[in-house]
């Protein structure tokens, strides 16, 4: 499963049921994957275990990964869902390149993902599944339970099904709802395997089936039995442990990236004292927000599902208008069809945030899935120039300051800005620090109030010298009336206007208010001070860079690492930084949309390193290739 350390528990022992008590071996690391239809509870599965594990205090990472499709064909394939959690006593940065156990609920499940098993690892296996039937829709031409094909693997065969079905035979729920209990028995059992503590799937059980309460004892029974079942059974000798991490004091909670981006929302609506306002028409992998928000309505939060994008964004530029923090939520397709509403926010300098979780295109593409695709849309997908600030979230919890910072800048600088996160961070978790309040950043702006000319008129684009942001007047306020469309504005007036020269100094003035943006410099982390080669990633990419980083330097090779927030503007010492180094390798989940961007900038001829596969990179990936590219400077 993973190398253990040096002492174990004691054998000889009860446990607390009257059993002999196995004995207890301590990780340093575990990674898991459960995998099965995607009616078969995988996600719910995973997510228990994950908040279990968070209980105990160890770091985690985790990497949902499901089909598109609400109830794909059952039993194939392309229907596999699966849930990979890494739990660790130290700090981690990904959900692993490779899970050292398995848990495959039917045939699609294994033969989906036994390749990313490497030999030694344990597969625990639902044999009640393996029906010809089964094994003849995914190509098995034997079953590979009977003969030499799992050679290697510790192999651990259960019949998850049939001994649920027998554990609930005194319960009054029928059959079906007994074979769907089979997702709680695998929970009870991977808990018992790993000494999890089970006190909040309890209470989880009693919470989602209230309105049911023979269906809270089922599921609960379920559970049990598979604990019990790992308790008394020979085929697992040893149970395993693996320490809290050591992490910084203070209160924690588990949380996806959505959520967190959610939260950080509501935070920048208390921190600017300000109603905040959602226009979201629900997609994937962006509804979660759209569904948290919607949550806070004591906290100033207004969320309006509308009926397509383009409403969606036209009620969130209207809330601005109005005085109000203002988002829209969206993935890819949805960006494209508000391209022509930003543009008219961007000729209106009003604040407004909108998300964009990134997945895999082009079109629909692979709704589930992630990617980082999206940059170019971001800087460069509108009409006319018409340029906006562009942040992206790196982590799960980053997402929540991602978003506080994302909301500054458009409060500031009275500018639309675009936070790119993607699914890979929308839905993967980690321990979240809650911060103090009153150590995040004041967001506080004010609205003009009156005449702001030397003449004892109102201009309302009259500038600040400093941000160059024009005055949030908000609409009824006795003597700010002003004319607001797509048509240019004459400078200060804000009046209709076709002369050239006012069109060429507007056009040039709203670019120089997203290059006068204030961001901090970019950070290098290059602990000897002696690496030739830089890696310089956004978004997503950050916690494989770190971990491929980390494993070369372990190792005693030397490299460096960047990651960029701002992406536009880019942060101001960013030349200097990649100047300094005789190579820059950029990873990207996309065909090399940021290493364009550099080389056209910059004039550096940097390495790309690029997959589009609907899935994160692995750390193993990128050390392999940065070890060739440091190699051959």
């Amino acid at each position: 499963m993973a190398e253990h350390r040096e002492g174990a528990g004691q054998a000889g022992q009860l446990s607390e049921h009257g059993h002999p008590a196995k004995e207890i071996h301590q990780l340093d690391r575990v990674v898991i994957r459960f995998a099965g239809d995607s009616g078969d509870g995988m996600q719910l599965t995973g997510d228990r275990f994950t908040s279990e594990t968070a209980q105990l205090g160890n770091d985690i990472s985790t990497l949902p990964n499901f089909p598109a499709e609400i109830r794909a064909p059952a039993g194939t394939l392309p229907g596999v869902s699966s849930f990979q959690v890494a739990f660790a006593d130290y700090d981690i940065l990904t959900p692993g390149d490779a899970p050292n156990v398995l848990v495959a609920m039917n045939p699609a499940a294994l033969k989906a993902n036994i390749a990313d098993l490497p030999k030694g690892g344990t597969i625990i296996v639902n044999t009640d599944e393996f029906t010809k039937r089964n094994l003849v829709k995914v190509g098995y031409d034997a079953n590979p339970l009977e003969d030499d094909s799992l050679a290697g693997w510790d192999v651990h065969k259960v019949g998850l099904t049939s001994m649920t079905v027998g554990a609930l035979a005194e319960h009054p729920v029928s059959k079906k709802d007994a074979e769907r209990a089979k997702n709680m028995f695998a929970l009870g059992l991977l808990s018992w395997l790993y000494s999890r503590p089970h006190e909040s799937t309890m209470k989880f059980l009693e919470k989602k089936f209230a309105a049911r309460p023979e269906l809270v004892a089922a599921n609960k029974a379920a559970f049990n039995a598979g604990w019990n079942f790992g308790e008394t059974t020979e085929g697992f000798a040893v149970r395993y442990e693996v320490p809290p991490a050591k992490m910084a004091p203070g209160n924690y909670r588990n949380i996806t990236g959505n959520t967190a981006l959610a939260l950080g929302l509501v935070a920048a609506g208390v921190k600017a004292q300000l109603p905040v306002l959602l226009g979201a028409y629900p997609i994937t992998p962006a509804s979660d927000i759209l569904h948290e928000l919607s949550k806070h309505k004591k906290l100033g939060v207004t969320t309006v599902q509308a009926e397509d994008e383009i409403a969606a964004i036209g009620v969130a530029l209207g809330a601005a208008y109005g005085g109000a923090l203002a988002i829209t939520t969206t993935s890819g397709p949805g960006v494209a069809l508000k391209g022509e509403t930003i543009s008219l926010a961007v000729a209106l300098e009003l604040p407004l945030v909108i998300v964009d979780v990134q997945r895999a295109g082009p079109s629909t593409g692979l709704p589930t899935k992630t990617e980082q695709a999206d940059l170019n849309m971001a800087l460069f997908g509108r009409h006319g120039e018409a340029p906006v600030a562009v942040v992206a979230a790196q982590s799960p919890v980053d997402c929540f300051h991602a978003a506080i910072e994302a909301c500054r800048i458009a409060l500031k600088y009275r500018t639309p800005v675009i936070l790119l996160s993607d699914g890979y961070v929308a839905n993967g978790s980690e321990p979240w620090l809650l911060p103090e309040i009153s150590e995040l950043p004041d967001l506080r702006v004010e609205y003009a109030t009156g005449p702001n000319g030397d003449d004892g008129k109102f201009y309302p684009y009259l500038r600040d010298p400093e941000t160059m942001a024009r005055p949030w007047a908000v609409p009824g306020t006795p003597g700010l009336e002003h004319r607001i469309g797509g048509l240019e504005k004459a400078d200060k007036t804000g009046d209709i206007s076709y002369d050239p020269a006012n069109h060429d100094f507007m056009v040039r003035t709203r670019a120089a208010r997203i290059e006068a943006i204030d961001v901090p410099d970019i950070a290098v982390e290059d602990p000897s001070g002696e690496a030739k080669v830089l890696v310089l990633g956004w978004g997503s990419t950050y916690g494989p860079i770190g971990a491929a980083s980390r494993a070369l330097r372990q190792r005693g090779v030397n490299v460096a690492q960047a990651h960029l927030r701002h992406l536009s503007p880019l942060p101001k010492n960013l030349g200097e930084v990649l100047a300094a180094y005789d190579k820059v390798v950029i990873p990207e989940m996309n065909l090399g949309q940021l290493a364009h961007v550099i080389r056209a900038r910059y004039l550096i001829d940097v390495v790309g390193y690029n997959q589009v596969r609907g899935l994160p990179f692995t750390s193993t990936q990128l050390e392999t290739m940065l070890e060739e590219v440091i190699k051959n400077v």
